[in-house]
This record gives C-alpha cells, sequence and structure tokens, in this order.
C-alpha cells in the first residue's frame, strides 16, 4: 500500500507514520525542508519536499497514491485569513492534485478536529451527525477543510475528528505536565470544565482504519478516550504521573482574559503564534468538550486502548526518556 501523509513532521503525524511503517506500507512524507523529516528515517519513509501551498509538489508527493492521509494544517496563526489559507484552500489544492495524479486512489483520509463541531453541554456527548458551531477561526477552518473534501466529486473521503490529543513527543501537554510537576495547576474556571481527549497512538490507529475500513467511505469518526475527565480530574491524573500532588488553582474567565490575550500578542509580535490567544478563550471556558464514540467502535472496530491514568503515566515516561522532564 503506497501511502501518502502529509503533517508526518508534527506530533500526530510522526505517531501515523509509525503506525502505517509497522504494518508494512510505503510512506511517502510531504515536509518544507528534509531536515524536518529526518527524525522519519527509522521508519524507512521517501521524502518529497514541498509544502500545501505548492501546487506542483503536491501533483508530484501524490502520484500513484493508494491512500493519502491529509495531517497537515495550521493551529495558530496571527491572522484568521491564515487559518484558511491553509486549512481551507490547502486542502483544496490538496484534493485537486490527488484527483490529477491518482487514479487508484482508495481513501482520502482527512484529520480535522473537534473544534470544527463545537463544545457541547455539560455530560452531553455529542455524534458524528451533530449541527456544527465552531467558536474559534481555527475550528471554522478545520469545518471549511472538510466541506472542500466532502464536495470533491468522486473523491472516497473518510473525516476522522480527535479531541485535544497528548502523548509521546507532544509540546503543548509538556507544559501542563512541567508545572504540574512543579506543584501548581493552573485551569481555567472552577476546573469543571468536562473533555474528551485521546492518546496519540491510540488516534493513529483510528486513523489508519478509516483509511483502509471499506464501509468508512463518506463517514465521519469522533476518536477519543470512552471516559470523560473534567481538567481538574486530569491535573490530578498528570500529578500521579508525575509523582505529584499539585494544588489546582483556577483562574477565573476575567482574570484569564487579559493574562491570555497578552501571551497571544507577545507571540504573534515574536512571530512565532501560539494556541493562547483570544479568540480561544470561548473554547477555554465552554463548560464541556466531549464526543460519542461509539460509531468508531461499531463501524471501525475501533475503541481507544488506553485510559487517560494510562496515557498520562506513558506520556510521563516519554518525556523523561526525552530530558523534558525530571
Amino acid at each position: 500500500m503506497r501511502a501518502l501523509v502529509t503533517g508526518a513532521t508534527g506530533f500526530v503525524g510522526s505517531h501515523l507514520v509509525e503506525a502505517l511503517a509497522a504494518r508494512g506500507d510505503d510512506v511517502v512524507v510531504l515536509a518544507r525542508r528534509p531536515e524536518r523529516a529526518a527524525p522519519l528515517a527509522r521508519f524507512g519513509v521517501r521524502v518529497a519536499i514541498g509544502s500545501l501551498d505548492d501546487a506542483a509538489a503536491l501533483a508530484a508527493a501524490a502520484q500513484g497514491a493508494d491512500v493519502v492521509y491529509h495531517l497537515a494544517g495550521l493551529t495558530a496563526a496571527a491572522r484568521p485569513s491564515d487559518y484558511l489559507l491553509a486549512n481551507e484552500a490547502g486542502t483544496r489544492r490538496l484534493v485537486a492534485a490527488v484527483r490529477r495524479t491518482a487514479p487508484g486512489l482508495s481513501r482520502f483520509v482527512y484529520l480535522s478536529s473537534q473544534a470544527a463541531l463545537g463544545p457541547s453541554a455539560p455530560g452531553q456527548r455529542l455524534a458524528e451527525d451533530s449541527p456544527c458551531r465552531p467558536l474559534t477561526a481555527y475550528g471554522r477552518s478545520k469545518l471549511a477543510g472538510e466541506a472542500v473534501v466532502r464536495a470533491a466529486e468522486g473523491l472516497p473521503w473518510t473525516i476522522v475528528r480527535p479531541p485535544a490529543v497528548y502523548g509521546p513527543r507532544d509540546r503543548e501537554f509538556l507544559t501542563m505536565f512541567r508545572m504540574v510537576r512543579s506543584g501548581l495547576a493552573p485551569v481555567f474556571g472552577t476546573g469543571a470544565q468536562q473533555l474528551s481527549l485521546v492518546f496519540a497512538p491510540d488516534l493513529a490507529d483510528a486513523i489508519v482504519r478509516a483509511g483502509s475500513t471499506p464501509a468508512a467511505i463518506h463517514q465521519t469518526y469522533h476518536a477519543a478516550h470512552a471516559e470523560v475527565v473534567s481538567t481538574r480530574d486530569l491535573a490530578l491524573a498528570i500529578g500521579r504521573a508525575v509523582g505529584r500532588t499539585p494544588v489546582v488553582l483556577p483562574v477565573p474567565g476575567l482574570l484569564a482574559t487579559p493574562i491570555v490575550g497578552l501571551i497571544g500578542a507577545l507571540s504573534a509580535a515574536r512571530g512565532r503564534p501560539s494556541v493562547l490567544n483570544l479568540d480561544k478563550m470561548a473554547e477555554f471556558l465552554a463548560p464541556a468538550w466531549i464526543l460519542s464514540v461509539e460509531k468508531a467502535a461499531r463501524e471501525l472496530g475501533w475503541r481507544a486502548a488506553h485510559d487517560v491514568a494510562e496515557g498520562t503515566r506513558l506520556t510521563a515516561e516519554s518525556y523523561r526518556a526525552d530530558g523534558l522532564l525530571k
């Protein structure tokens, strides 16, 4: 099976490449620079140099692909329009390239996001057919990417929507692990926000199944732990994983908003936009982000192999092994 993976040099992408290589696929990864893909060399991948804004490079990378896994996207940006340029227009260019150069394509898997769906009410797990009400520019851009994929005539697509993803090699959750290890765990609001989460290797398994299950064509799936945790419970689970019981520090929205706004503004001014920004505050303060995963269990035969306790333990172990956590 010849598989093209975009976003392979990212956190989730690296786990997907590992899963594909383990089952013997011939993997081609799209990367802007060879050095970005160097850590993937141990999986025997081939590197296609290019990006989502380079139509010629996309066509060359997609040539003869059996399956395309489209994970590349922008998660932090200085301007709302930047999200659409990457997550909608970039997806449109890739779809066009695939339709031209991969006539034998069996599946196009688009990795979307829970942000495209929007928050839920407390205790209410949203199914895949729930109305989409994204709160942020990022969420709207991922929903726009979904629309591009769905509208492509003759494209055998499948969409996977994960919630927040954590696990080995991640750098976003590393900050929280370090803070908890220091003894403090600040949480937005009261710490009662309900979350679905997914461990990266489990998500990779769901993506592989989405690309290989015949019944998954033209379907959307949620991939998350079956369990729901509050932000307070998550902080305590991380504490158990790192051997520290943290003081959970609630941060009310009125206090969090100017802090997050300052972090976002400073990051943008340095040319390194952060996922901590004012546009995301509505997501941070929403009462619940929980997903139903019954469809994936029923149609893909997928359930997360790890719960939050095991996932956070393995993540902490990987951080320590990489010298990132004491």
